[in-house]
């Protein structure tokens, strides 16, 4: 049997589980697997920071469903990806991030950039292990890929000593990929599901979690209406429901409608797909007592997710997916009597209408041409910050995966995702929006964009601060500005720099024109010039 080093062992792995693309900030401490990727087509995409590569690498998961790979170097490099792992883990996102590690000759000697993995990342991944032979590197990548995508997904790191990874070993035999365990629900759960829901007079559906697919959204949706039922989505999954569909109500999110809110409190059933009950889609747990919680039926793909806090009457392990089909084939294909949608579907139509902001340009009035002129399968990313709450308010989404942001209030992940996406889907328009302290936590990945010709769009919200921590400020200690305030560049001119165009939007009738512009191809930055006195959709200073 042939032998070679574990580079080419771990690159020849990766391409047996039909790994096409992986992110990475190059280390010596891996330079074996670079060397294996050599003779692989398998595209690596060289990112500027080892969190955008991460981010990079969640876009992937969240995209198709697959494992998004990453590779990084030891120390700084696994600790500057701690970003993408931690919203991958909160996000149910399948990622496997191999990271470098000092020689295993050395450890625990406290050398250079040494860093126990399975301390530092412990708690904040599915797994984390460390490689000590190389011949059974092939065994570790299998069981990494395995992991991250059973049950509900997540990121998983395995840590390459140097010299296990340039050490050589005979070339393992094929992946032995065990069958996907199956999920059910019996005859009994279905038949009390769609009996709960039909029942109620104040149900509700809503669907959330990371395991989705375009055929699930649009079974969902026939769900509601053949219930009569509201449905709707948790924070940032907006993408999972056509929301032009008369049953969608809207997102139990940050900012959320306070009608929406109200109903979810006075819900006598909830029927979960995939979602939970936790702190943000029920305000602080504000909106249901534990003590006078209703009937709630919860189907995860994982046992370890039923709600912490909300008793449930029926809690299921299954594939959401799945779940949405089979509910179908025991409603009629008409509703028996509206439970509540139409009245829902007003009042998400009504919380739409813009509520005017400080300052010539109105970010509402932009996010309101986007949805009326961007585009259904137009893919648009974010990180965190309050510019994101007007696009969660104001935009429709229209397919299942145009929406990419992080449900950990990550900063800095609009752009990398943006990357991500357009490499993924070099044909459709790609737009990040993002604050100008979201855009500088990453922005270094414009450099990545153009490397490889990810024609985006970034639009900027430029109001010169950290905005919603100036709002918290304010809210807190009011006119006792501290720490918040941001100096930033000449966004039109940092564009060029990196070989785009810049538009500069200092009115609101001026952002057609600059997107359709930007609509024809190459790196665009539209930045748009916000008043500093407006903090929210519903605030200003």
């Amino acid at each position: 049997m042939s032998k070679h080093h574990g580079g080419k062992i771990l690159a020849d792995r990766l391409a047996s589980h039909g790994v096409k693309r992986v992110f990475s900030v190059p280390g010596e401490s891996f330079l074996a697997a670079l060397d294996g990727l050599y003779d692989h087509d398998i595209q690596n995409i060289v990112c500027r920071q080892e969190g955008g590569a991460a981010m990079m690498a969640d876009a992937y998961g969240k995209m198709t469903g697959e494992p998004g790979v990453v590779f990084v170097t030891r120390g700084p490099g696994a600790t500057n990806a701690s970003a993408g792992l931690h919203i991958a883990m909160h996000d149910a996102t399948p990622l496997v991030c191999f990271v470098g590690q000092v020689p295993l000759k050395h450890r625990d000697r406290d050398v250079f950039q040494e860093v126990n993995y399975r301390d530092v990342f412990g708690s904040l991944v599915k797994w984390v292990a460390e490689v000590e032979r190389t011949d059974r590197l092939a065994e570790y990548v299998d069981r990494a890929f395995a992991i991250a995508r059973s049950g509900r997904p997540g990121p998983v790191v395995i840590a390459l000593p140097e010299d296990v990874l340039s050490a050589d070993a005979s070339a393992p035999a094929a992946p032995v990929i065990g069958a996907k365990p199956e999920s059910s629900l019996s005859d009994a759960h279905l038949d009390r599901i769609v009996e709960t829901l039909r029942k109620a007079d104040r149900p509700m559906i809503i669907a959330g979690g990371s395991l989705w697919s375009a055929g699930a959204a649009e079974q969902a949706a026939e769900l509601a209406k053949r219930t009569g039922a509201p449905i709707a989505v948790t924070f940032r999954r907006q993408d999972y429901i056509d929301n032009d569909h008369p049953n969608y109500a809207g997102d139990l999110g940050v900012g959320m409608n306070p009608k929406l809110g109200a109903r979810l409190s006075q819900a006598d059933a909830i029927l979960l797909l995939g979602a939970e009950l936790n702190d943000i889609t029920t305000k602080d747990f504000t909106l249901l007592d534990p003590a006078t919680a209703p009937e709630i039926i919860q189907i995860a793909p994982d046992p370890g997710m039923p709600n912490k806090v909300y008793p449930t009457a029926l809690s299921l392990v299954c594939d959401p997916r799945d779940a949405v089909s089979l509910l179908l084939e025991r409603l009629p294909e008409e509703p028996d009597s509206d439970r509540g949608a139409i009245e829902a579907r007003a009042e998400y139509e009504a919380w739409q209408t813009p509520q005017e902001t400080p300052g010539a340009v109105k970010l509402e009035e932009v996010i309101c041409w986007l949805r009326d002129h961007a585009g259904p399968d137009t893919i648009i990313t974010n990180g965190a910050g309050n510019y994101a709450a007007f696009l969660h308010r104001y935009h429709r989404f229209r397919q299942h995966g145009t929406q990419l942001a992080p449900t950990s209030g990550s900063m800095g992940y609009g752009l990398p995702a943006a990357v991500s996406a357009k490499l993924q889907h070099p044909n459709r328009t790609v737009v990040c929006l993002a604050g100008d302290g979201c855009l500088q936590m990453t922005m270094q990945e414009l450099s990545t964009a153009r490397q490889y010709g990810a024609d985006i769009i970034v639009i900027v919200a430029n109001n010169g601060r950290y905005g919603t921590i100036r709002m918290h400020q304010e809210r807190e200690y009011p006119g006792r500005v501290s720490g918040t305030e941001l100096f930033n560049p000449d966004w039109a001119a940092l564009a060029g720099a990196y070989g785009g165009t810049g538009h500069l939007v200092t009115e609101t009738g001026q952002f057609a024109e600059a997107f359709e512009a930007a609509r024809t191809g190459g790196l665009h930055i539209i930045e748009l010039r916000l008043d500093p006195q407006m903090l929210s959709t519903t605030a200003s200073l």
